[in-house]
């Protein structure tokens, strides 16, 4: 049992990380499904809600944001392939789900039990704590049972995506001819054709960049913009105002004395006489009998209950360790267990204690007792969070009065900002292409530049543009998308085209080059030093010019390639000599073999998935730019 935990307990540490990957994007059923009218999706008859949805696509979009920073756009979830994504992520996990429950594959409540106390996010000075355990996960807007749920359902599902993606072999065939070819070296010249003096040659005239500007006019637009204010009103603003006396600091601290320390914690050891949950009764039965003997030698001799855990005990993880569970607190262990935990004095060792995983000897080796921060030590951080909720509640107050305040009254953000008592900023030009826009999300510009706003001269509505945070704006003026003249972008489109020719120069000569090298005749090229490659090391050499070293005819050497480039113009290329890998140690192979397998685990759960959503009766929403969620 307890080697299950110690394997386990880093995954849960990932899932509690990446909790808001689609593959862990769903709560208990009765969340999932409560108040959903219609489903998005159904797969084999299970539905998937909008609840369900909605919660999955805004983690998607809080572990975005987190990534992004400053550049977080939240419109980019406006778009119909990433709400595809989210939604197919979703489907995917009630089709492995579903495959893991049908191939009896579970995890315990015991097991679940252990494998969380052993989380450090939730442990406080190395052992489980019940209050940093909800805090973290109140920090996720989780509850337990949610997060459990989730934990659970990834860990039975990985039991089952585990047999594919540890299921790849490489043979050493397969291995050693990779590292042959991966790690063959070939030395080679570089040569880089000159440009000086085919740029002298080159000329364009007048008519060229006239006829240039006339055929790609989409280059030259000044695309329209708009000078606007706007009015920003958020929870950050209202913070300012709050006024947080001591004695709601000290209310605070009283109604919440849990978060501001530790539980009281007990240090316990166990023999566990394991029985099966569905044991015969004779079985149940014989373990019993053999409890109770061992019960009578520690009865006989207490203080030598750690060699008889050694000696007895049927739990692997805890036995080597002469029983030892360490610290943990209520709710950590299956109940009848707790319960006689709790109920022991220290050194006392209980009676039988039946559970679902046989019968326990437990002996009480220590007690922790409660710890709480006095009020100074915290006095700062309650009010701020006590600001914060007082500034979200004015927020909540004042969000839909300032949505309906900018709608209502649409020919100027004053009432609005007066309501808000947030300043008018003005003088703002923000372009339809957002290159002059870059503070502004996708919304913005596009309410910005709507018919209402434009011609009506109507505020926008009430847009979030972060969270906790709305914006309305109005245009103040107006510029039409104009050509920017000829005058102005000549010299740009004389370089263009000059850089143009000057790459098809170089292209012919540098072909002309290599035919005369291949044919074996003497060509005036400055080769660069001679430089060892492989096919994954060639550092200053794009991949297309390698390709095409590696593809090269090695029959004679030196061999000569040509390719025409373009990152780098055309490259002229020599390879003088090639040295293949000498012998292989196993280590190498080793290393090689477990790579292709992991490969070929990751190919065989992409065909096991794609072979279960083809059998599955899978219906999916279409979603389209139209909706705004």
């Amino acid at each position: 049992m307890f080697d299950f935990v110690h394997e386990k307990k880093r995954l849960v540490q990932i899932v509690l990380a990446l909790i808001v990957l689609p593959f862990a994007l769903w709560g208990v059923d009765s969340y999932r499904n409560s108040g959903d009218v219609a489903s998005l999706a159904e797969v084999n008859g299970e539905k998937i809600g909008q609840q369900e949805f909605d919660s999955a696509l805004e983690q998607q979009r809080q572990r975005m944001r987190e990534m992004a920073g400053e550049n977080f756009d939240p419109t980019l979830f406006d778009s119909p392939e990433i709400k595809k994504s989210v939604l197919d992520g979703v489907v995917t996990q009630h089709l492995l789900f579903a495959e893991a429950k049908n191939a009896g594959l579970v995890v315990s409540d015991e097991q679940m039990a252990q494998i969380i106390a052993s989380v450090p996010a939730f442990q406080k000075d190395g052992k489980f704590d019940k209050q940093q355990y909800e805090s973290a996960l109140r920090g996720r807007d989780m509850t337990p049972s949610m997060f459990e749920y989730r934990v659970r359902q990834d860990l039975t599902t990985r039991q089952l995506t585990d047999v594919f993606m540890q299921g790849g072999y490489a043979s050493n065939f397969v291995a050693e001819k990779l590292i042959r070819l991966n790690e063959q070296q070939r030395m080679v010249s570089v040569a880089k054709l000159d440009t000086p003096d085919v740029l002298a040659r080159v000329n364009v005239d007048d008519k060229m960049v006239g006829d240039y500007y006339a055929a790609n006019p989409q280059e030259f637009q000044i695309a329209e913009r708009a000078k606007i204010e706007f009015v920003k009103f958020s929870v950050d603003s209202l913070m300012v105002d709050m006024n947080v006396s001591d004695a709601a600091v000290k209310a605070y601290y009283d109604e919440h004395l849990s978060e501001f320390g530790t539980a009281e914690q007990r240090e316990a050891a166990h023999i566990l006489i394991a029985m099966a949950k569905q044991a015969s009764d004779a079985d149940k039965q014989a373990a019993k009998a053999k409890a109770e003997q061992v019960l009578k030698q520690v009865q006989q001799s207490p203080n030598k209950f750690s060699e008889l855990a050694k000696q007895y005990s049927q739990d692997p993880g805890s036995a080597v360790n002469g029983g030892s569970l360490g610290a943990f607190g209520r709710g950590a262990m299956v109940k009848p267990f707790e319960d006689a935990v709790f109920s022991l004095k220290v050194g006392e060792i209980s009676g039988l204690v039946e559970s679902d995983f046989g019968y326990h000897i437990i002996k009480l080796t220590a007690v922790n007792a409660a710890k709480v921060k006095p009020l100074s030590e915290v006095k700062a951080a309650i009010a701020q969070r006590v600001k914060f909720q007082q500034a979200s509640d004015r927020f909540a107050e004042l969000a839909e009065k300032f949505s309906n305040t900018v709608y209502e009254q649409s020919d100027s953000l004053k009432p609005a900002a007066e309501l808000v008592k947030a300043p008018i900023q003005d003088n703002v030009w923000v372009s339809k292409d957002r290159s002059s826009a870059a503070a502004w999300n996708e919304k913005v510009v596009q309410a910005i530049f709507s018919d209402d706003v434009l011609k009506n001269k109507r505020n926008t509505s009430a847009i979030e543009i972060a969270p906790n945070t709305l914006m309305a704006a109005r245009v103040a003026e107006y510029q039409a998308a104009t050509l920017r003249p000829l005058a102005e972008v000549a010299v740009a489109i004389r370089a263009k085209l000059q850089r143009e020719q000057v790459k098809k120069v170089i292209a012919q000569q540098g072909k002309t080059l290599s035919e005369q090298l291949q044919r074996g005749e003497k060509s005036p090229v400055n080769w660069s030093p001679a430089q060892a490659l492989t096919r994954s090391q060639h550092a200053g050499l794009t991949q297309e010019v390698v390709k095409a070293l590696f593809a090269a005819d090695l029959s004679k050497l030196p061999a000569y390639v040509g390719v025409e480039d373009a990152q780098q113009g055309y490259v002229l290329a020599r390879i003088d000599a090639v040295k293949d890998v000498d012998a292989i140690d196993e280590g190498k192979r080793a290393r090689y073999a477990q790579q292709i397998g992991q490969i070929a685990g990751e190919e065989l759960m992409t065909a096991y998935l794609a072979g279960l959503k083809k059998s599955a009766k899978i219906t999916m929403k279409e979603f389209t730019l139209a909706e705004k969620k």
